[in-house]
């Protein structure tokens, strides 16, 4: 009896000095988590408040050093980055601090053209981070539309990328555009580029890697071949020395040597089954710049995928329809007849077509001319007052013009209408 009772107690103590040792190893496991969640709670505090006193401080300095109208620049470098594209580094001319900006925004120029009748306003994005002391700019030369082989190439493209030297004067607006990253944020980020598109989403990929951000960003370029492969050794070392950076490089069409592996990631388009195939969700901010049939394709896209209007931005310059874009009201043709479109210094009345889109198209097709520079609602360059009437827009105004004038590269009649043109 003695022995069983021994034997029983030995085998109770064993029972409890397991148990407390795995109610120690499971205590001291919650303390190390609960640390390390702390931790993290306060690395994310101390971020978030560093974001803000940078933000309030990008706030005031933009205010600040900011400018109206239009700033004597010097294009202080011209560099090559790829077969037909030039990026163009500008101090301004007077040498004065520049105002920060955010990441993903646009310059509008005012070019002096041989051989125009009056300066050509244009928009470029920028495609680097904040600098206090020069913006850049990177350009394409635009060759002649595929269905138009004899037509001349882009007019400002052209000029900026033949005629434009380092040492030139040009004439620059402040900062501006609603396409760009926040931050002050931490949200995970999907930027995507399709050739020259790279622009803005450069910017701010460059402007995450710079301020020491370590948000998760993934990062896709596509381009035909390796000959359109920009900024290559750039994103190559950014992706290397970033844990926290994805690159995904897509070839269209590779050339003989380029080597799957090396130059490119993906013999394909990107696209968002490419997309679905790589992130581990959707729970990502997707911004994107490229043709308009990519970016018709990735905002349809991603919309059939789940993902929140309002985590898909994009940016759009030249006559490009995108999935925010208003569609045109309906109008039938019996009642477009009866729209009469008057241009008042030009002293021509014309019935409104819907078929051609918007009024500066409309204009430009009767013959009436009106300056432009984005034609995407951006750079206010085509206001235009309004005598009389009223105007709906089919796409998103960079910024709302006073009353009684419109934006006519993204406005349609409601009713008949008289122009200031």
């Amino acid at each position: 009896m003695d022995v069983l009772v021994n034997v029983a107690a030995i085998a109770f103590l064993a029972a409890m000095a397991v148990y407390t040792g795995v109610f120690v190893a499971s205590t001291l496991r919650a303390t190390r988590l609960s640390a390390r969640s702390a931790e993290a709670e306060q690395e994310y505090l101390r971020e978030r408040v560093a974001g803000l006193m940078a933000h309030r401080r990008f706030e005031r300095e933009r205010t600040e050093l900011s400018w109206n109208g239009f700033r004597k620049f010097q294009v202080a470098r011209k560099s090559l980055e790829c077969e037909g594209i030039s990026s163009f580094y500008l101090r301004p001319h007077d040498r004065k601090a520049l105002p920060p900006f955010n990441s993903g925004q646009y310059l509008t120029f005012r070019l002096n053209i041989a051989g125009q009748p009056k300066p050509v306003v244009r928009c470029y994005s920028l495609s680097d981070s904040p600098k206090s002391d020069h913006y850049r700019v990177t350009i394409k030369k635009l060759p002649p539309p595929r269905d138009k082989p004899d037509a001349p190439p882009g007019l400002s493209s052209s000029f900026f990328c033949d005629q434009l030297h380092e040492g030139d004067i040009v004439d620059v607006k402040a900062p501006s555009g609603h396409f760009y990253l926040d931050m002050t944020k931490q949200t995970p980020a999907v930027l995507i580029a399709g050739g020259v598109g790279i622009t803005p989403v450069l910017s701010m990929l460059n402007a995450i890697v710079e301020t020491g951000s370590k948000r998760e960003t993934w990062f896709f370029l596509g381009v035909r071949n390796s000959k359109e492969h920009i900024m290559k050794d750039h994103l190559s070392a950014i992706a290397r020395e970033n844990e926290n950076v994805h690159l995904h490089v897509c070839y269209s069409n590779p050339g003989e040597d380029d080597v799957a592996g090396e130059d490119y990631h993906h013999g394909e388009r990107v696209s968002v089954d490419l997309l679905r195939s790589l992130l581990p969700s959707n729970n990502y901010e997707f911004y994107f710049c490229g043709p308009p049939p990519m970016m018709n394709s990735l905002a349809e896209g991603l919309e059939a995928w789940g993902v929140p209007e309002s985590d898909i931005n994009y940016e759009v310059f030249g006559p490009a329809t995108v999935k925010k874009v208003q569609k045109a009201p309906e109008i039938k043709p019996a009642e477009a007849a009866a729209i009469e479109v008057k241009f008042i210094k030009s002293g021509k009345s014309c019935a409104w077509d819907p078929e051609i889109g918007n009024l500066l198209e409309f204009a430009e097709a009767n013959g009436v001319s009106i300056d432009f520079g984005c034609r995407a609602g951006n750079c206010g360059t085509c206001i235009t007052a309004i005598k009389s009437g009223e105007v709906s827009y089919v796409g998103e105004p960079g910024e709302m013009p006073e009353a009684g004038s419109c934006l006519t590269c993204i406005s349609v009649p409601k009713g008949s209408l008289e122009l200031d043109a």
